[in-house]
């Protein structure tokens, strides 16, 4: 797949995004509307993992990090004046990645951590898949900063092909898609369309059109992944480079 991923934009996609969590998360300012919580809540339940693999580098155990994560969150749900939220950030995950920073060297934060988030979960994380996902990182290679950003970039794809995945499902092509992933991952025309065809009883022609649609409809949910996560339209492109440089680490 291209590592260039560009859209023309259109009055619907800007309507779109003018909805998108970070954005609402920015709009909201100080506000504690039950809109800016519950689309920062989303966001925090959705990154996760990058924040917990970068405290597991940064030589936390894995209790530790869980309750760093959580003590974390609570922190940030639980505080109304979310003056860091400004769009000079621009994005998520340096939003994520600087109130973490600044958690981490408060000596009362990490006092308080089992108070805040330890002793109680503020959001349903999926811990129990964390440390097998951390351990599939080798060891010492990347720093705790690369590893938050390639953990990042792997959640945004996880959750586009999540996405993808459930659309198919919900038009009963569940098979369509389980043949036809593979094709995602890999350049234009390197694997063959004939025996996918024969399984799919389908002509190679037609899977050839279906690979088309389905590396579109990718890149168009990716772009709206990514959304979710910036605080302005124009920044879209940018953060695609910086996700596939990621996945490079």
């Amino acid at each position: 797949m291209s590592k260039r991923i560009r859209q023309n934009s259109t009055p619907a996609a800007s309507a779109r995004f003018a909805t998108t969590h970070w954005s609402v998360v920015l709009a909201a300012g100080r506000s504690s509307s039950p809109q800016h919580k519950q689309a920062l809540e989303i966001l925090c339940r959705n990154y996760w993992f990058p924040l917990y693999a970068y405290l597991r580098r940064r030589g936390c155990d894995r209790q530790q990090a869980e309750d760093f994560v959580q003590g974390f969150f609570a922190h940030i749900l639980e505080k109304h004046d979310l003056s860091s939220a400004d769009p000079k950030y621009g994005k998520f995950r340096s939003y994520l990645l600087i109130r973490l920073k600044s958690f981490l060297s408060d000596e009362r934060a990490r006092a308080g951590a089992k108070k805040r988030g330890g002793g109680r979960k503020v959001l349903s994380l999926g811990f129990q898949n964390a440390e097998s996902q951390y351990a599939l990182e080798p060891v010492d290679k990347l720093s705790p900063e690369m590893l938050f950003e390639k953990s990042w970039a792997l959640t945004v794809l996880e959750r586009t092909m999540d996405q993808l995945e459930a659309e198919f499902a919900a038009k009963n092509k569940q098979k369509l898609f389980d043949h036809l992933k593979v094709y995602l991952t890999t350049e234009k025309d390197v694997i063959p369309y004939e025996n996918t065809a024969a399984e799919l009883e389908m002509t190679q022609g037609s899977v050839r059109v279906a690979v088309h649609r389905l590396r579109k409809r990718y890149r168009e949910l990716l772009r709206d992944e990514i959304a979710q996560t910036i605080a302005s339209e124009d920044q879209i492109d940018e953060e695609i480079g910086y996700l596939f440089a990621a996945l490079a680490y």
